[in-house]
Parts: C-alpha cells; structure tokens; sequence
C-alpha cells in the first residue's frame, strides 16, 4: 500500500464534535480533504454551517466524483438525548460511523476555593462523561466498520499549574478513559488521543496579547505556538490505516514544552 493510501479516508465517515472552530474545524476539514465524509457538530448552528462547507469544498476541490459529503448538526455534548439524536441522524444521513472525534470540551481556569462542587462535576461532564457517552452511542457502527476514536485531550492534563484544577483534572481523567477503552474494545476498535498545547484558537485569543503571547512563546522549545492544523495532521494520522498498530496511545503535540507556557 502506498504512503498516499495510507493516509487516506476515502470511504469513512467521521463525526466530528466542537467542530464550530479552531481544532475542531481543522480537523474536520483534514478529514474531508482525506476523502471522509464528515458529520461537524457543535452548539452553533453558524458555525457548523461555515465548517460543513469548507469541508464540501475540499471535497469538491480534491475528491469531485467519490460521493462524500459533509453536513452539520447542532448537538450539547452535555445532553445524553441530544447526543443519542446526533447519533441517530448521522447514522441515517450516511448509513455508517467509522471515526469518531471527541474534541468537544474546554474550562475557564478556575481558583480551586472558590469552585463549588457543581462547577467542578459541570467541567468533568463536559469533557470526559460526554466522551464517554458519544463512544458509547456510536459503538455498533464503530464495531462494524472497525472504528477509530480519537479524544482530543489537553496538556494540562500533565501539568503541574495553578488554576488548572478543574480542567486538568478533567483532562487527566480522559487521558486514562483513552486507555481504558482501547484496552475494551481491541482489537476491533482504536482509541487513541491527541494532547495539544498552546495551540492558537479562538478559546485561546481572550487570553492574549502581544506580550502575553511573546511570553508563551518564549517558554515553547520550539519557539512558536501551535496552529490547529499541526492538531489535524496528528488526527489524521490516528484515523488512517496508517496506524493501524497503534491503539491505547497518546499524541503530545505541543512544541517541546514539559511544563507550563501559562504565563500568569
């Protein structure tokens, strides 16, 4: 098999949550230009819209005559029914799910005596029990066309950092989740996750400036803040039968960085 068809996604179908914007769209729209038809959902309407149709013109632009297609679909990852109904229409647009990306998730940072429990359970469902529930959901379809998760974690996950306490922890937690379900569901199904850093997005600009950015550039080894295609590239790598060895593992891909680049 060439390197070409190693990569590529011709035939898949990949569900694609928080794909509104930043990693999410990016990976979504990689996956289209790989051949995969492509279901983005999010919490916003208008933004999915924007990110079906950079992924139908992708599509178009390198796959014309294959077929595939992308459409959006509205869905609260935190809504267990709403997620059964986003299950529910993706299987009837398409007729199969074979990739599945749990990107959907994030938390302000939080200052751990002033975070009640509700809040600290609220950031916990949203990034690790609605994985849970979405894989859970797409399992048959996954187990048919032997399925690929990809969980798209976070670096605070490993980090030591003040302010951090709830959304690391969370994170942390869907690290571990990664692993478990790989171990579950091998040898049918793989379950891998990324672990961005500072990667440049929207969540991340309310936070920036000049300065602040310079900071955080200067703590990356690298000396350069990720871009959400650098996330997408690993997706793809994980969602191909390029690693079709690989299951249980974690992608760190955050320009050399082994602590921190917060800045505060």
């Amino acid at each position: 098999m060439s390197i070409q068809q190693l990569f590529s996604l011709s035939g898949d179908v990949a569900l694609v949550t928080g794909a509104g914007r930043g990693i999410g769209r990016g990976i979504a729209v990689a996956f289209a230009e790989a051949g995969a038809s492509v279901i983005c959902a999010a919490r916003t309407q208008a933004d999915i819209d924007e990110c079906a149709a950079l992924c139908n013109a992708a599509l178009q632009e390198h796959h014309p005559n294959s077929g595939a297609k992308a459409i959006a679909l509205s869905c609260d990852v935190s809504d267990e029914s709403a997620l059964e109904e986003l299950v529910k229409k993706s299987a009837e647009a398409f007729g199969k799910i074979s990739i599945l990306v749990n990107n959907a998730g994030g938390a302000y940072p939080n200052d751990p005596l002033k975070t009640t429990g509700k809040t600290f359970n609220r950031d916990f469902n949203f990034n690790v029990t609605s994985a849970f529930n979405l894989t859970r959901l797409c399992h048959p379809y996954l187990q048919e066309h032997k399925g690929r998760v990809i969980n798209i974690i976070s670096a605070s996950s490993r980090y030591s950092q003040a302010g951090f306490s709830s959304y690391g922890t969370a994170k942390a937690a869907l690290e571990h989740l990664t692993k478990l379900l790989a171990a579950d569901f091998a040898p049918t199904i793989r379950v891998n996750g990324i672990s961005p850093g500072t990667i440049l997005t929207e969540a991340l600009g309310q936070y920036l400036n000049e300065e602040i950015q310079e900071k955080m550039t200067a703590l990356t080894p690298m000396k350069a803040l990720g871009e959400p295609q650098d996330i997408a590239a690993a997706a793809l790598y994980l969602a191909s039968t390029a690693s079709r060895w690989v299951t249980g593992k974690i992608i760190e891909v955050d320009g050399g960085a082994e602590s921190t680049t917060w800045p505060f």
